[in-house]
């Protein structure tokens, strides 16, 4: 390489050294508050995780106090003193304060209780879906039989959480009104659905015998 190139080349390094100078002078700025908004937003993300996590402690500390209690009507008054922030935490805790009012033989007040947890559209469905199914079981004695039918149909339709259970508590209605045909093939397709659990199964196989079907045509189904 001649003297004359390398001069060159030096100039060129120091013309692109002067220019990354600049642009950090008169750029660099973005870069830091760049960093700033990294790290404060880490820090940020960290408080929030520490605030939830804190809250779900305290949350889970408070139901456990309350649902020590021996008398059902102290648990459900317990309950009522515990508030989370979070909309989830908030239905966990109604559904348990809604089973303590029904343990104490208030189902009129658990009922609208579980009503108000299965209308709140900020919930996650399943939520929503078990307060609407405790609601209807709990009222089998005073809701009407159509108006039961209506709910659990809802809650029965393919593909939701409580389907089989809301088809089991379907059939049990067709029994109420005499309607065994109705019934026995309700609980047929239960136990030939996938996804059902043992539990069901048992209770499904029981309910079919009882009403005169074979327990042969239960194991081909299944």
């Amino acid at each position: 390489m001649s003297d004359t190139d390398s001069f060159i080349d030096e100039v060129t390094e120091e013309v692109r050294r002067d220019r990354l100078f600049l642009m950090l002078k008169r750029y660099g700025w973005i870069g830091a508050v760049a960093v700033v908004l990294i790290v404060g937003g880490a820090t940020w993300k960290e408080y929030r995780d520490a605030q939830a996590r804190a809250e779900a402690q305290a949350v889970g500390d408070a139901m456990t106090a309350a649902l020590a209690a021996n008398d059902a009507a102290a648990r459900a008054a317990a309950l009522a003193d515990v508030t989370p922030q979070e909309a989830g935490a908030a239905a966990v805790v109604a559904l348990a304060r809604a089973a303590a009012l029904a343990d104490a033989g208030d189902i009129a007040a658990a009922a609208a209780l579980l009503d108000q947890v299965a209308a709140n559209g900020d919930l996650a469905q399943i939520y929503r879906d078990i307060a609407a199914f405790k609601s209807v079981t709990l009222q089998a004695g005073t809701l009407a039989v159509e108006e039961r039918r209506i709910r659990l149909d809802v809650l029965a339709a393919p593909g939701g959480a409580l389907q089989f259970l809301a088809a089991e508590q379907l059939a049990l209605l067709d029994i109420e009104q005499g309607r065994t045909e109705e019934a026995l093939n309700r609980l047929r397709e239960i136990a030939a659905s996938a996804g059902v659990s043992r539990d069901l199964q048992e209770r499904v196989a029981q309910v079919i015998v009882a009403l005169g079907g074979s327990e042969e045509a239960i194991a081909q189904e299944g």
